[in-house]
This record gives structure tokens, sequence and C-alpha cells, in this order.
């Protein structure tokens, strides 16, 4: 005879389990609210507390923690049948479990004394002693693998290789729930724990890492992590944080038909359209050399004549919204160019990796103070064309500065080690007259150098941070030269 423990917190597909594995001549054992529901089915069962000779007791918090329970767990073919037989021991075979929702009630702004009774003992318990006898039990702690095990009976068992899969599942389960808990109960009095565990899952290998002689791998199942293609080729690590970036930020856009062509990880076109069209070309044209195998991120749906444009170039990634079946009928053709589309925002604490462990960075809610600090203020042409190039700003590799008008980037410097060269790199790289643009800096001017080169160069509004000990002498030289400048007193670096 084969037994089956089922204990369950989400009873999702459990009924159907149940009977099917009865059907199949397995015995059952449950308790609790598992055992309510199966009895409320008519699926006969035997109760632990009947099993074991041990009443559940202190409110449901012991009930399979007994000798007969793991020993019928932990117990070996052929190694320890002869001590089961002594003690009447009942070998289980199939262990089917899933955990209080802790992590679910966490969020919940529960007591700790309340949450606390959110702590699952017996089913990890039960679950790691199952896991480590794989070889003799299989341990399902998903209700999607139900079916996988429904098939694996009626075609006459579980194979080893299905229940070393299971093991793996369990105790990747175990380490995640424990994390959440440890993680919740550190952050009590601190706002990181001094012990901070972390867990992604759906992992998926990739061709290679940033070059060929690296290896990568991507894990996540929401977000950007959890996009995959809808056409083309596997993602690649690199293709990855293009979209990371591209996506972050187009969803600064909301109003207009938006475009934001990314090459690695940075923005080298950004426009506004009056269609996606529009916004597509004109953002391309800010620099098409870099353009030509760039990630393009449209905050519209891609049409026909959309996916015509596009197919007509080399385009690493398009991400959209969505796409219409006369544009999935274009693209195909292109069989390399990968295309996604945008998922819902993933908010998570960003981590990074150094040398010996990772710093980690959490953005709370907080406020920008734009305020205008020179004697004219911007136009509203002006003030247009330095909220787009604040936005680009926001999204763009330190230092950087942001030549824009009000319906795209004009020029963009990134990356420099000083500002001016950003500056100047941003002006060379113009793809038209900066007569009459706004210029964005990430971080405060520390002399009127950039502010200096940006007005020669034709700028006539500045948006930057404020907060260095010589912004006198910069808002000087702005008034001096007639330009508007505005502080927002937040900083943008991005390493």
């Amino acid at each position: 005879m084969k037994w089956a423990l089922l204990s369950v917190w989400d009873k999702t597909g459990i009924i159907d389990l149940a009977q099917e594995i009865l059907r199949n001549k397995y015995s059952i054992m449950s308790s609790g609210g598992t055992g309510k529901a199966l009895a409320d089915a008519g699926v006969k069962f035997t109760e632990v507390s009947s099993y074991t000779g041990f009443p559940e007791m202190m409110d449901g918090r012991v009930k399979t923690l007994h000798p007969k329970v793991h020993g019928g767990l932990l117990g070996r073919q052929q190694i320890d049948d002869a001590v089961m037989a002594k003690h009447g021991i009942n070998r289980i075979d199939l262990l089917v479990v899933n955990l209080y929702p802790f992590e679910k009630m966490s969020g919940q702004r529960l007591s700790l004394d309340a949450l606390i009774e959110f702590i699952d003992i017996g089913g990890p318990a039960m679950i790691r002693a199952g896991a480590k006898n794989y070889k003799n039990v299989a341990v399902v702690v998903d209700p999607s693998d139900y079916q996988v095990v429904i098939t694996a009976i009626q075609n006459g068992e579980i194979s080893m290789d299905q229940r070393l899969t299971f093991a793996k599942k369990a105790f990747a389960r175990t380490a995640a729930y424990d994390a959440a808990i440890s993680n919740y109960l550190y952050l009590l009095d601190a706002p990181f724990p001094s012990t901070f565990t972390v867990q992604f899952n759906h992992g998926r290998a990739l061709r290679y890492g940033e070059n060929p002689h690296q290896q990568a791998a991507v894990y996540g199942s929401s977000g950007i992590a959890g996009a995959q293609p809808i056409q083309g080729k596997q993602m690649s690590y690199n293709n990855y944080l293009d979209v990371n970036a591209g996506v972050a930020l187009l969803r600064e856009f909301d109003e207009d038909p938006a475009a934001v062509i990314i090459k690695h990880n940075n923005p080298c076109g950004v426009a506004l359209g009056t269609g996606l069209l529009d916004a597509y070309i004109t953002a391309r044209e800010v620099d098409p050399v870099s353009a030509y195998g760039s990630v393009v991120c449209l905050n519209r749906e891609v049409d026909k004549n959309v996916a015509e444009e596009i197919a007509g170039t080399f385009v690493e990634v398009l991400v959209a919204p969505s796409f219409s079946k006369d544009a999935l009928g274009i693209m195909v053709k292109k069989e390399n160019m990968r295309v996604l589309l945008i998922p819902p925002r993933s908010e998570s604490d960003e981590i990074r990796s150094i040398d010996g462990g990772v710093l980690i960075q959490r953005t709370p809610p907080y406020q920008e103070h734009w305020e205008v600090i020179t004697d004219r203020d911007p136009t509203p042409y002006e003030m247009r064309a330095i909220q787009l190039a604040w936005k680009v700003c926001k999204h763009t590799k330190s230092n950087t500065i942001i030549f824009a008008d009000q319906k795209r980037t004009l020029g963009i410097g990134a990356g420099q080690m000083s500002r001016v060269d950003s500056a100047k790199i941003a002006i060379m790289k113009a793809c038209a007259s900066l007569k009459g643009s706004a210029v964005a800096s990430d971080a405060f001017l520390p002399f009127p150098d950039t502010l200096e080169v940006a007005a020669q160069a034709g700028a006539t509004a500045l948006v930057q941070p404020g907060g260095s000990i010589r912004d006198k002498e910069v808002i000087d030289a702005a008034n001096r030269l007639h330009m508007a400048m505005v502080f927002t007193g937040v900083r943008y670096f991005r390493h």
C-alpha cells in the first residue's frame, strides 16, 4: 500500500489530485483545513492524529511533528524497513505540502504576534525531510505540478528524475520562505537587514555574457527579467540591460507618443511625436549611426507603418505595449530581431555585485522642488524643452549633459569624467542647431564653465540640481548670459 500525505494552505487543485491518487491505489493521510476540504468533497482519508495516536494541540501548532510522520518521510527502502515495521511506521511515498502564506501576510500590516502565527513549522520540516529522501519520496510544493504527478501515477510511477526535480523545487521553496521571514524580522528595527537573503527563480541560461568568453543567465519571472521575445532570437545579456534602461526612460512619457533608442545602456535618441511613426523617425535621426543595431522602445501600439519603417534598418530589439497583426506579419521576416511586449513594472531594490558582496539601493518616494533661480524665467517653449531634457538626463550615465528642444533630444554627452567634456561631446554630436535649445545636467555645476560652453553653443535655458558651494557664480554667469536656469534639488548620478 502506498501512502500520500496532503497538507496544504493553498487548496487549488487538491481535490482533483486526491481523487486521482485514490483511484491509483494510494491511501491518504491529512489533517486540519486540508482534511476538512477532503471530507467536504467526500474524499476518504486517515487523520494524522489517528495515525500517530497523538492529538493536534496548541491551536494547531503541533500536528505533523511526530516520529511516525517523519520516520515515514525519512525511511530508506531496504535500510530502514525493520525499524519502521517495529514502530508501526508507514512509508510515505508522496508528500504534497504548501506553506502558510507568510510572504503575503507580511504585507498586511499585522502585529508581530499575529504575523508569527503565519510562520509554518511542520510544513518546512516535512518538505525538507521528504526532499532529503527524494529517492523514496516525491515532494510536491507547487500546485502547478499536480498534473505532472497525476500523469506520472497514471503511467505507473513517479520517475527518479521527476523526484529529484521536485526535491530541488522543495529546497528552493523552503529557502525562499526562511529568507522572507529572516528579512522581515531584521527590517523591524533597521532599513536594511544585517543579513540579506534574496532568491530569484525562473533562471534561463543566455548564450554568453557581455562578451563571448563570459557565461551568463537571467533570473526572474516578472518585469524586464521575465520578458521573453514573442519573435526573434534569444535575448542576450546586453539586450536585457538595454531593454531595462530603455523601458525605464520610456515610462517617463505618458501623454505623447514617444520613442527611446538605446545603445550600450545609454539613450542615443529620444523624441515625442504627433504619432508613433513621427516619434520613431525623429528619435532615430537624432543619431542614426548609433541607432544602427540598437534597442528601440515605443509607448504605443506598433502598427503596419511603424513596423515597415523599423524593418527597413537593423534593430536588435523592439519593445512596445502591443503590436497589430499586420505589424507582426511584417516583422516576422526579420528573423533575428527580438520583439518584446513591455511588461508591468516590477518594484524591487536595486542589487549590484561588487568584489566580495553586493550593493543594495532603494528609492523611496521623493519629490523634486523646481525653482527658477535666475533673473529670467524660462519661456513656455524652454520649459517644455528642459522638462524633456531632464527626463532623459535621469536615465543617462554620469556625467551627462543633454541638449533638447520641446520634442527631441538634440545632443547627448554621457559617461565622461568631466562635465565640460560631456557638454562638448553633446555639442559635437548634435543633430541640428542648438540655438534656443535647453540643456540638462544630472548633477550640480561646480563651475560656470559647462554653462558657458552650452550658452556658446546656443542654449538659452538650463536645468540642474543645484547645491554647489559655487552656485552663486553659476547663477551670476547665467544672468550675464541672459539664460534661464532652474534648480530641481535632486541629483541623478548613474554609475
